[in-house]
């Protein structure tokens, strides 16, 4: 009777785990956080929604199959052991609503329309020109370049480029992650063209891209000649 008694209290103090999330809400976090923050890998994605990584990659797999993701292999940093990484398709970035993105493109194609295609590039190179003049006080040019490109990668991952920065030899390399104009850099090669010359401009060095997200690549990277 005792034994049972003490059964009943001990089952009574064990702590409620939450019940799991419906695999559907799943498959819904999984699209946002990779609307979100970019490619991700389905390690990434089970960590940032603490589940196990078979679980995440079976949720994966059925949004393959619905044409709301897209995988591909490549290698970290252009180094190390091959890895899937997920991204959306143009199905999947349509399930989600338009907004700011969305008006750039069509700001752009009726100035496109409008005055041809030269007068798109100099509306992005007056928004580079605006934005050379918001960060230049914080990338002086009498520092040297190791804490221009320093500063620089700070200022990106407060605009949510989350980037990344390792040195190669002389030169750094600069690892953006997300892509916080997507929408507007697929239509418009443009804007990847204004902030390539951008990123020159402030470091005062010769910039180089590598990757670029708008082409379908992991990241975009660029490599500053030390």
């Amino acid at each position: 009777m005792n034994t049972g008694s003490a059964h009943t209290a001990s089952a009574q103090a064990a702590p409620e785990l939450p019940p799991p999330a419906p695999p559907e809400r799943t498959k819904v976090r999984l699209l946002e956080l990779v609307q979100r923050h970019g490619p991700q890998t389905a390690q990434d994605l089970a960590a940032r929604l603490e589940v196990s990584v078979p679980a995440a990659r079976r949720h994966l797999g059925d949004l393959q199959e619905q044409g709301l993701l897209l995988a591909r292999t490549e290698r970290p940093g252009g180094r190390g052991r091959p890895q899937h990484v997920f991204s959306l398709t143009e199905r999947g970035e349509a399930a989600f609503p338009r907004s700011y993105s969305g008006l750039c493109v069509d700001v752009l194609r009726h100035v496109e329309e409008l005055f041809g295609e030269g007068a798109v590039l100099k509306v992005l190179d007056a928004r580079s020109v605006e934005i050379a003049s918001r960060l230049e006080a914080e990338l002086p040019e009498h520092l040297p370049l190791e804490q221009r490109v320093r500063r620089l990668a700070a200022l990106l991952g407060d605009m949510g480029f989350d980037p990344v920065l390792e040195q190669d030899g002389a030169d750094w390399c600069l690892t953006q992650r997300n892509c916080p104009n997507l929408a507007v850099a697929r239509q418009y090669a443009q804007l990847c063209d204004s902030e390539l010359n951008l990123y020159a401009e402030l470091l005062g060095a010769q910039v180089v891209r590598e990757t670029r997200i708008a082409c379908g690549q992991g990241a975009c990277r660029y490599r500053i000649i030390g």
